[in-house]
C-alpha cells in the first residue's frame, strides 16, 4: 500500500471520528437540559423511575434516560359533552356542562391517574346523570344552581386524590324532550290564558264597581242640587211674597199720610182758631215731605193765630226751617237722605229686608215651611192685624173723619 495513500486514509478516519465526537458531545449537552415555562411543570423519570418536578425555568437532567411529562398549572376547561337522563318523575331530559379544573398536585397528577382530564371528564358525565336522575323536571328547569352545587360536591372528592381541583361547575343547558316541550307549552298557554281571564274579569267587576260608585256619588249631588235649589226658589218664592205685602202695607201707610195731609189743608181753611193734632199723624216724616211744606203754608193762610202743634212736628218744622233758611230755629238732626229712622225703617220694612236677605245666605237654617205658611197667608188675604190693605186703612180714616166734622159745622 502506498504510505502516501495510508496517511490520507488515517487523517480522513481522525477527522471523522473528531466530528462524530463532537456531535456527540453537543447532543448530549442537548439531552442534559430541559427548559420548562412559567404557567407549567414536569415531572423526571429516569430509566422509567420518578425522580422529581421539574420547575420553570433551564433544569439539568440526566441525557438519553430521562424521560419529563408536561402539566399546565393554569384553570382548564372541560365540555361535557350531552348526556340523556330519565328525572323521578320520568321525564327524559338532555342537559350539558361545562367543568373548570386546575392541577394543584403534578406529582399525584401524574402518579394517581392516566389521564386526569378525561377522567375528570367522564367523572362530570356520570355524575351530572344521577343529580337528574335525583330531581323532579321542574326542579331540573328552575334549580340551576343546586344542580351545579351537587356535582361539584359530588367531584371533589375523588379529583382531590388525583390532585385536581374542581373550581367550578356550569349546566349549560337542561332540556326535555319534544313531547313534554309541546305539554309544557300547552300548560303555560292555559295557564296566561286563566290569568288574563281573571284579570280581564276583575277589571271589568273594577269598572262596574267604580261605575256604580260615580253614579251613586252623581245621583247625591244631583239631589243634592235639585234640594238646594227648590229650598232656593220656595225662599225666593216666600220673600218676594213678603216684599210684595210688605211694599203693599207701606203704600197704604202712604196714603193715609197724604189724606191725612188734605185732611190738615181743609182743617186749616176754616174758621178755628186752636188745632190739635193727634200725635200719630207726625210719625212717618220721610213719607211726609212732599206733602209737609204744602200743608203748612195753608194752615197759615187761614185766620187762625193760635196752632198747637205735637213735639214731633214742631221738631220737624224746625228742622226743614233751618235746611231751608239756615236760621237756628232749633238745632237740626239727621236731615240725610241716606239715612232714615227707627220709625221710617220700621214703616218701610228696611230692617226686615235686611234680615230676609241674609237668610238667603244662611239656607241651612232656614225655616222654609214657615216662610211658605206666611206666603200663603199674605195671598190667601190673612195676613194678621199687623198687613193691612189701604182701601181698609183709608175707610178707617173715613170713619173716624165724620164726626169731626159734625163736630166742626155745629
Amino acid at each position: 500500500m502506498d504510505p502516501i495513500t495510508l496517511q490520507a486514509g488515517l487523517g480522513l478516519g481522525l477527522v471523522s471520528v473528531g466530528l462524530l465526537a463532537l456531535l456527540l458531545v453537543v447532543v448530549t449537552l442537548w439531552q442534559s437540559f430541559e427548559i420548562v415555562d412559567a404557567y407549567e411543570k414536569k415531572t423526571l423519570t429516569v430509566f422509567g423511575e420518578y425522580r422529581k418536578l421539574l420547575e420553570p425555568g433551564i433544569n439539568l437532567i440526566p441525557p438519553f434516560v430521562s424521560r419529563t411529562y408536561p402539566f399546565d398549572m393554569r384553570t382548564q376547561t372541560l365540555d361535557v359533552p350531552r348526556q340523556e337522563a330519565i328525572t323521578r318523575d320520568n321525564s327524559p331530559v338532555t342537559a350539558d356542562a361545562v367543568v373548570y379544573i386546575k392541577v394543584m398536585d403534578a406529582k399525584k397528577a401524574f402518579l394517581e391517574v392516566d389521564d386526569y382530564k378525561k377522567a375528570v371528564s367522564n367523572l362530570a358525565q356520570t355524575t351530572l346523570r344521577a343529580v337528574l336522575g335525583d330531581m323532579e323536571l321542574d326542579d331540573t328547569l328552575n334549580k340551576r344552581q343546586e344542580i351545579n352545587a351537587k356535582i361539584r360536591k359530588e367531584l371533589d372528592e375523588p379529583t382531590d386524590e388525583w390532585g385536581i381541583r374542581v373550581e367550578s361547575v356550569e349546566v349549560r343547558e337542561v332540556n326535555p324532550s319534544k313531547d313534554v316541550q309541546q305539554a309544557m307549552e300547552q300548560q303555560t298557554s292555559a295557564e296566561r290564558r286563566r290569568r288574563a281571564m281573571i284579570l280581564e274579569a276583575q277589571g271589568e267587576r273594577r269598572s262596574a264597581v267604580e261605575q256604580a260608585e260615580g253614579d251613586k256619588q252623581s245621583n247625591i249631588i244631583r239631589a243634592q242640587g235639585e234640594k238646594q235649589s227648590q229650598i232656593l226658589e220656595a225662599q225666593g218664592d216666600a220673600i218676594s211674597t213678603v216684599l210684595r205685602a210688605r211694599s203693599a202695607e207701606s203704600m197704604g201707610e202712604r196714603a193715609i199720610i197724604e189724606r191725612g195731609m188734605e185732611t190738615l189743608e181743609e182743617i186749616g181753611k176754616g174758621e178755628s182758631t186752636t188745632f190739635v193734632l193727634p200725635q200719630e199723624l207726625t210719625m212717618g216724616e220721610r213719607a211726609i215731605i212732599e206733602r209737609g211744606m204744602e200743608t203748612l203754608e195753608e194752615i197759615g193762610k187761614g185766620e187762625s193765630t193760635t196752632f198747637v202743634l205735637p213735639q214731633e212736628l214742631t221738631s220737624l218744622v224746625g228742622r226743614y226751617g233751618k235746611a231751608l233758611s239756615g236760621s237756628d230755629v232749633q238745632e237740626m238732626e239727621g236731615l240725610d237722605g241716606k239715612e232714615f229712622d227707627d220709625d221710617t225703617r220700621k214703616m218701610l220694612g228696611l230692617d226686615d229686608i235686611d234680615e230676609i236677605l241674609g237668610q238667603i245666605e244662611e239656607s241651612a237654617e232656614m225655616n222654609v215651611e214657615e216662610l211658605e205658611k206666611e206666603a200663603e197667608a199674605v195671598k190667601a188675604g190673612d195676613a194678621g192685624a199687623s198687613i193691612r190693605s189701604a182701601d181698609e186703612v183709608i175707610q178707617e180714616m173715613d170713619d173716624e173723619e165724620a164726626p169731626a166734622e159734625v163736630e166742626k159745622e155745629e
